[in-house]
């Protein structure tokens, strides 16, 4: 709605003016001056509240030294201003006008008192311009040594002062909104019936806080022009970057204290319509503790070269960090883009040889291997596989429907059955085993998508039975059959060796050194791929059988052969060459590159662990594998000698005590200071991505991305409030957040083209 003038005979309204429009002020004692300024008798019986509502005075009614047009927010009042520019006597000119803003008509009493009251005023101003110069006189080196002084050890104005402490609040307002992840705007305007305004959450909250008396904010919200941003969007922005780079600097400070650290990147999420990375760092804090922190996203580009320029600049230029302390680099990517981020880490690799590349330890390898493999089936079908889980979890009645059909299937087999159905329960999805679990419970579910889609008794809506029909339609496929039993068999050498991985320390350490027969394994595997081939693709045809699919070839792959496919062409040898050779040759390679001989070197260090000196008998060579990492050692001329102390120190250790198990116990222990070597060696070792965080407490920063992007919706996702609402636990320097922001953006906030955006602030 537009404001309308108050003043008598003024007909100006904010949407057919560029004039500044401004409320009647709260206070008292000068809305009372502006009423009888104005000399409206219809205005005297309104309360201050009820004419800062719904009354506005332009800027024609003002002086213009009452007016502040150099500002940063735009044209606002002096805190003292008043009006007294009026025209009392054009509607004489046309006595027969119905004028619907009547002027009182004084008495000559109160016209003596109004020249009275002028006259004092206008003499006080006098006396205090005398007083002003009369100082200066006696005390003119004053003036002139002022502009000797260091502007940083001048005393603030009172404007000064105010202007921050009115940023301030607007910094508490924009970082509560991150910790509570409220969207900024809580409407789309589009959605609105034409003419109707309602504020956005950042004005609603502005408001709420003016109305609880907040003081600052209601004096510049008094002085402000009604038809001026209050708060721009361009000025949310500005403010939200710089909440964003304070409160991550807190999290790098503490990252560059402890010096060493990990990248990991988790993957690619939707931010309002973008493509992001969500970066984590890991680090050993001061107390020991290995923590993995959140500490913002990086827009991701399609481009992989570019991608890894970008990234290498963000993470020096931008956060500050030195890539010559990175020790570990992990990525944790869906299909389709594991490719690129390889690109990524083999040219961080070629900058900085000690940032190796490994799996990241929340992610089992399985899962990894298959996600990395450039097969366009064994995409789609991960794909699918996790859409039939998220299905089933979108209610208990769905869950409750799958347990009851596994009941039936397995009722000669109840201890199958009760596993089967606390697997379905949790994200299956994620587990070493997912393709074996699959493959188990591939009946059941198919024959419950089947049930709820023909269910003739309308218990489930449409929406929940279209798109059972469409994951029923997508698991029955043929090709969907035989890519899940191939990466089972194929993934079943890597499973055992995956598993011991996420274990205990000593599991990881053993695990290492089983990466060779691994490999064995499966090179045997591809030598004789057409033995092979021939019993998983007799296994998955069997499964087609019993769930009456038909065997044929991909229906992309009929229409790219316009019927010139070759008579000796068979499913089974299409299938050979499109999915099992490829798989097979690239799970080889992706254990090679990921298992690099110096990510196995490290590994072999973890013989520093006392549990895993303990079980090999105390008969180590740490020293040997060690050298990757000397020069981030305190002392490593000593590190001969230390180690051979270490080693006495728990070969002859009490009977009473037992070896600390992990790299988190021995971190811990009271006398780890006297080994300054060890201490170091650990610490990088802990923070190599394939490490578990043994204390979950530190693992924060994960397991908060995955709720915000679950409860956030793609639309109103930020990665500015991102960063907020995940660290919300980090303390903020209010102080340092406005300081920065007076710095970097007063200047150009003071042009009028950065603010010209306008509401009508009702």
């Amino acid at each position: 709605m537009p404001n309308f003038c108050a003043a008598p005979n003024c007909t100006r309204k904010s949407t057919q003016s560029d004039l500044a429009f401004f409320r009647f002020p709260r206070d008292p004692a000068r809305c009372q001056k502006w009423v009888e300024n104005c000399r409206r008798a219809d205005l005297e019986d309104k309360t201050p509240d009820q004419l800062n509502k719904h009354y506005r005075l332009c800027a024609k009614h003002f002086e213009t030294s009452m007016i502040c047009r150099t500002s940063p927010y735009r044209t606002v009042l002096r805190d003292n201003a008043i009006p007294t520019i009026f025209d009392l006597t054009s509607h004489l000119n046309n006595p027969h006008s119905r004028h619907r803003k009547r002027i009182k008509e004084l008495s000559e009493d109160e016209i003596r008192t109004l020249k009275q009251k002028k006259i004092d005023e206008t003499s006080e101003q006098e006396q205090k311009h005398k007083e002003t110069n009369n100082s200066n006189a006696q005390n003119p080196s004053a003036e002139e040594g002022g502009e000797e002084q260091d502007e940083d050890i001048l005393p603030l104005t009172l404007e000064e002062k105010e202007n921050k402490e009115y940023l301030k609040s607007l910094f508490e307002i924009l970082i509560l909104m991150g910790k509570q992840n409220i969207p900024l705007d809580g409407h789309e305007a589009d959605e609105l019936p034409e003419g109707l305004f309602t504020p956005d959450n950042f004005q609603a909250l502005l408001e709420c806080r003016i109305n609880s008396g907040e003081e600052v904010l209601r004096k510049r919200f008094e002085t402000t022009a009604v038809n001026t941003l209050f708060c721009s969007k361009i000025q949310q922005k500005q403010m939200l970057e710089i909440c964003e780079s304070c409160i991550r600097e807190e999290t790098l400070r503490e990252v560059r204290d402890s010096r060493f650290f990990s990248l990991i990147t988790d993957d690619v999420v939707d931010i309002a319509g973008e493509e992001h990375l969500p970066v984590l760092v890991r680090f050993v804090d001061e107390s020991h503790n290995l923590r993995e922190e959140f500490v913002g996203f990086l827009p991701y580009e399609a481009d992989a070269e570019i991608l890894a320029v970008k990234f290498h600049t963000t993470i020096t230029e931008k956060w500050g960090l030195n890539m010559e302390y990175c020790r570990g680099q992990a990525y944790i990517v869906s299909s389709g883009f594991s490719s690129k981020m390889k690109v990524v880490a083999s040219r961080l690799l070629e900058k900085y040889p000690q940032a190796i590349y490994t799996l990241c330890s929340s992610c089992a390898l399985n899962i990894w291997l298959a996600k990395s493999v450039p097969v366009m089936g064994v995409s789609v079908a991960l794909g699918t596989i996790q859409e039939v889980c998220s299905f089933f979890h979108r209610s208990p009645q769905l869950l409750l429907e799958l347990d009851n059909v596994i009941s039936v299937l397995f009722q000669n087999s109840e201890e199958r059955a009760k596993e089967l159905k606390e697997i379905c329960h949790s994200q299956w999805t994620g587990r070493h085993d997912a393709f074996e679990v699959l493959v188990d419970l591939l009946q059941a579910l198919v024959l419950c998508l089947d049930g709820i889609n023909s269910d003739t008794t309308v218990r489930w809506n449409n929406c929940i039975a279209g798109q059972a029909f469409v994951l029923c339609s997508a698991v029955t496929d043929f090709d969907f059959i035989v890519t899940i039993v191939v990466l089972k068999n194929v993934l079943s050498f890597t499973r055992a060796f995956g598993k011991n991985l996420q274990g205990q320390t000593s599991d990881v350490f053993f695990a290492a050194s089983s990466l060779t027969a691994v490999l064995h394994s499966l090179n045997e595997v591809m030598e004789n791929i057409e033995v092979y081939h021939e019993f998983w693709f007799e296994e998955a045809t069997n499964l087609a059988t019993k769930l009456d699919i038909q065997m044929k070839l991909p229906g992309k792959f009929r229409r790219a052969q316009q019927g010139i496919l070759e008579p000796q062409l068979t499913s089974e040898s299409y299938y050979k060459e499109t999915l099992s050779v490829p798989t097979v040759e690239h799970i080889i390679q992706e254990l090679k590159d990921i298992f690099s001989e110096q990510h196995l070197k490290a590994l072999k260090c973890l013989s520093l662990v006392p549990s895993v000196m303990g079980q090999l008998k105390f008969n180590t060579s740490e020293e040997h594998h060690a050298d990757m990492y000397r020069s981030d050692l305190p002392n490593p001329d000593t590190l001969s000698a230390e180690l051979h102390c270490w080693r006495i120190k728990w070969k002859h250790r009490g009977k009473d005590i037992e070896l600390p198990s992990t790299i988190y116990e021995a971190l811990h222990l009271p006398d780890i200071k006297f080994f300054p070597n060890v201490y170091a060696l650990l610490k990088v070792l802990c923070i190599l991505p394939v490490m578990k965080v043994e204390n979950e407490r530190y693992e924060n920063g994960r397991k908060r991305l995955k709720a915000y992007l679950r409860n956030t919706l793609t639309d109103q996702r930020s990665s500015n409030l991102a960063l907020l609402n995940i660290n919300f636990d980090i303390k903020h320097d209010l102080d340092l957040m406005v300081d920065t922001y007076i710095k970097l953006y007063t200047t150009k906030s003071e042009l009028p083209a950065d603010n010209s955006e306008t509401i009508e602030n009702t």
